[in-house]
């Protein structure tokens, strides 16, 4: 009688395939705007976009060397939370320099003063505040690169026979590029939006006038100079003896 022999699964790892991502992040690669944004921020939007591409070129170099972990490093979440930070956070930077700048503009338009000009530039905590709000423009890309962080981990341990987990992680790639769209058209509208918050306190500081009590002292004793200068010239006030030297009265 023969022994039988228990069939045992056979466990090679699938190939990964790392897909397409230029088309599902859209309007990151090629922007269609209809009118341009208060702050210039297509630098930014093509970092980002590089960004994501030169990830998916590491991960495909991995691929090419059929070095799984590679493929699954390059395009994990940390790697697109980096890129998305760095992104959020420089726009944010230059939110804050923006402010600045058109705030000192009007300031010195209206001949404000040097120090009040100085209270009037974007602290840290509304530098802070800003950031935040920027960074808040991902909160659904977060959650896709949760679910690419899931899908991810089915698929390291997936053999050749698990093609639904190659699938799965291939369709949170590219979700997790189209979220990226949307977080930066999001960040977009979140810039417009701080115009918007901003605009009050520019108008206030085009109102803004010299306080009245300045030209009042500045300009009383000089007024008072004036006249008095001229009832000397004039004869009806007696020079003093030092004045009357000088001018020959």
């Amino acid at each position: 009688m023969t022994p039988s022999r228990s069939s045992t699964p056979l466990r090679i790892p699938i190939p990964l395939r790392v897909p397409e991502l230029g088309p599902s992040l859209g309007q990151l690669v090629v922007r269609r705007r209809r009118a341009p944004l208060w702050l210039a921020l297509d630098d930014v939007r093509v970092q980002l976009a590089t960004a994501v591409i030169e990830l998916a070129g590491d991960a495909r170099g991995a691929e090419a060397r059929e070095d799984r972990d590679g493929v699954l490093d390059a395009l994990d979440r940390r790697a697109w939370l980096t890129a998305w930070e760095r992104a959020s956070r420089a726009v944010g930077e230059r939110l804050a320099v923006a402010l600045d700048a058109r705030l000192d503009f009007e300031a010195r338009r209206v001949r404000m003063g040097r120090w009040r000009r100085r209270h009037l530039k974007v602290s840290p905590v509304e530098r802070r505040a800003l950031a935040g709000r920027m960074a808040s423009a991902g909160a659904g890309f977060v959650a896709a690169l949760d679910a690419l962080d899931a899908a991810a981990a089915q698929v390291r341990e997936a053999n050749v026979l698990d093609r639904g987990a190659l699938a799965r992680w291939q369709d949170a790639l590219c979700a997790a590029a189209r979220r990226l769209e949307a977080a930066w058209l999001a960040l977009e509208d979140a810039v417009g939006e701080e115009d918007r918050r901003w605009t009050p306190l520019l108008d206030e500081v085009r109102r803004w006038r010299p306080p009245l009590w300045r030209l009042v002292i500045l300009w009383v004793p000089v007024a008072a100079l004036l006249v008095w200068l001229g009832l000397l010239w004039g004869g009806y006030l007696p020079a003093p003896a030092w004045l009357a030297d000088r001018l020959g009265f």
